[in-house]
């Protein structure tokens, strides 16, 4: 038995069942991928859930040192191609077979370091955010399915960061109330939670469709091994979306969205139908 082998593979089992056990949906879109596509996509999702977790739910740690101690252990792995964490020991594979830039990571990282310290955000610290904590996460995510395939990478690099902007801003968007009664933070610049109007959410949903249609034709042009996968997290949340269009200001202040199972069932055939008729 190849034990070293055997340590990598419970490392990324480790990863996948993080991915399983935090989010139904971007599990559901996993098992679509090519199967030479799911464990790394698992390598990413689990190191970024942890650190996401760090910030949003250990409020009775040191969330500061928590973190820091995270981001040394990370790039420790990195450059000793080895851990015992096993969430860093199946991502320092990942980034090292496909290529992941260390500036997506540090982006990654310091936008986690920005929820510990911000509350409130202006135009740039808000972009900088969103680049930090969701774009990056889609250009990693882009180096696995164009496997190392840089001339591909660079003409899919930003339809990937437009579709991460996308999720992210939904889900503000979506936990715009949690997130400030929770934590104390309103992402978007210049709104206050407290007056958000008809112009305010009017103004986000028309970002975010600019972001959904610039992300459509890159989901279009992605390796077919992973282009389903994509396509119904993108409907899967341009659906959620279409919830919270439809609901006036007053209910989106107040009430958190969430596309049904049976719906996300439907969403799933119906993709997978589009898909193999090309119809996307």
């Amino acid at each position: 038995m190849n034990h070293l082998q055997l340590f990598n593979d419970t490392c990324f089992e480790c990863s996948g069942l993080i991915t399983r056990r935090y989010s139904t949906s971007f599990s559901m879109g996993i098992r679509l991928f090519d199967q030479r596509f799911r464990a790394p996509i698992c390598g990413i999702y689990g190191f970024v859930r942890f650190a996401d977790e760090i910030v949003d739910t250990f409020h009775d740690h040191p969330k500061e040192m928590l973190l820091r101690r995270f981001r040394e252990d990370t790039y420790r792995a990195i450059e000793e191609r080895i851990s015992l964490n096993p969430v860093l020991q199946s991502f320092q594979q990942v980034v090292h077979f496909y290529g992941i830039e260390m500036e997506l990571i540090e982006a990654f990282l310091h936008s986690m370091e920005m929820d510990l310290t911000s509350s409130a955000y202006d135009t740039a610290g808000y972009n900088e955010y969103i680049y930090g904590s969701a774009e990056v996460v889609g250009l990693m995510c882009l180096r696995v399915f164009c496997e190392n395939d840089d001339a591909r990478y660079q003409s899919l690099k930003d339809p990937a960061r437009r579709l991460g902007a996308a999720f992210q801003k939904i889900n503000f968007l979506r936990d715009i109330k949690s997130d400030f009664d929770e934590r104390g933070r309103v992402y978007f610049p210049g709104v206050d939670f407290q007056q958000f109007s008809v112009e305010d959410k009017r103004l986000i949903e028309s970002d975010i469709k600019d972001d959904f249609d610039a992300a459509l034709d890159g989901i279009r042009r992605l390796p077919r091994g992973a282009r389903l996968g994509v396509y119904l997290a993108y409907k899967y949340y341009t659906q959620l979306f279409a919830k919270i269009k439809n609901a006036p200001v007053q209910r989106v202040a107040q009430e958190r969205f969430s596309v049904s199972h049976k719906r996300k069932v439907y969403l799933l055939f119906s993709s997978a139908l589009r898909h193999q008729l090309n119809f996307l």
